[in-house]
């Protein structure tokens, strides 16, 4: 290989570094959602004595919903510093959950579109808790259509990486 081979081939894997700076703005987002999490988490309890049930599942309900993209966030950093900038060794780190240092590309999708058919399932819920507010009823099939989407969706990608993985298995 050439110097200028070799000099290009370095710059463009060290660029993985570029990515560390989203990673570092998506920890912001984490305190961001944090932060939005005690702020809802307060005006539900100061509005509790007034609240109805369906109003109290449904605050709960959100508070969920910034729990879990909280969470999805956060599978994203980890498994996008791991898979592009450094591989994280687990026996140098026993205490870390082996959710959050060994996710591959497959494991990372099925977990993106898990959290978000989760996020929105919660999401369809709350609307339906909600459903004497709103005139316009026609708009819960695509409350309820949208998590439907993303799991149909997760279950094709898991039988498709089952039969990439396992090329000689469908041959039986």
């Amino acid at each position: 290989m050439r110097g200028s081979e070799r000099a290009i081939q370095a710059v463009i894997f060290f660029s993985r570094w570029l990515l560390a700076p989203f990673f570092v703005g998506l920890l912001g987002c984490i305190f961001l959602l944090l932060y939005r999490f005690f702020a809802d988490l307060y005006a539900l309890a100061k509005h509790l004595p007034a609240a109805g049930w369906h109003e109290l599942v449904v605050g709960v309900l959100n508070l969920v919903d910034v729990a879990l993209t909280a969470n999805l966030v956060l599978i994203v950093i980890f498994s996008g510093y791991e898979n592009f900038i450094r591989k994280v060794e687990p026996r140098e780190h026993p205490g870390w959950p082996e959710g959050l240092v060994e996710i591959d590309f497959n494991a990372l999708k099925q977990k993106i579109l898990g959290s978000i058919a989760v996020i929105a399932a919660v999401d369809a819920l709350a609307w339906y808790l909600d459903l004497e507010k709103y005139t316009d009823t026609s708009k819960l099939a695509w409350a309820i259509g949208f998590p439907l989407t993303f799991v149909v969706s997760m279950l094709l990608l898991s039988v498709s990486d089952r039969l990439s993985r396992h090329p000689n298995s469908t041959s039986r």
